[in-house]
């Protein structure tokens, strides 16, 4: 369990200093320059559902979004533009879904998942039937997509670029 012991956190009885002796992994203060950052992480279901929301159309883009203080590695959260509330002088990164993609594929559209069940001769038209297959074909869209990530990401910063690592955490 984590627990207060000075100004050092610790794991049952043990400073995470001691834990982790090498200075890569040591806990670092937070810093307002993003260029300090090295990589983010990013849940695969939360890329997935931000990219298939911008991909749908939605009025507000949903964008993956790095907040400070910043530190070598960030975690980067689902949030729908618009609903900024920061601290005044602070600046969030917003990192477009699309940007941690290589060639994603189409979202299918349900009227092409229709004219698939309608011109095969083997299947009747039903609209359960339609919604089946549509459904299969958005989760074999989603398991695609989690297989297009790239390995590093551009951050686009207010004069900028800055070029990290993306770790994608979670089970697709």
């Amino acid at each position: 369990m984590w627990g207060p012991q000075g100004d050092k956190a610790t794991f049952a009885g043990t400073t995470e200093y001691e834990k982790y002796p090498s200075d890569k992994h040591q806990p670092m203060p937070g810093s307002s320059d993003p260029t300090d950052i090295t990589a983010i992480a990013v849940r695969h279901d939360d890329m997935v559902a931000a990219f298939e929301a911008n991909e749908r159309g939605t009025e507000r883009q949903t964008v993956l979004r790095v907040t400070p203080p910043y530190s070598g590695r960030m975690r980067a959260r689902l949030h729908r533009e618009g609903n900024e509330s920061y601290e005044p002088g602070a600046d969030a990164i917003h990192v477009r879904p699309a940007t941690l993609l290589s060639e994603p594929p189409a979202l299918p559209h349900p009227d092409e998942t229709e004219d698939q069940l309608r011109s095969d001769p083997d299947q009747t038209y039903t609209t359960a039937s339609h919604r089946a297959l549509h459904e299969r074909r958005l989760e074999e869209w989603r398991e695609e997509i989690v297989r297009r990530f790239v390995d590093t990401v551009a951050l686009d910063l207010a004069n900028k670029t800055h070029t990290v690592d993306l770790v994608v955490i979670g089970d697709p």
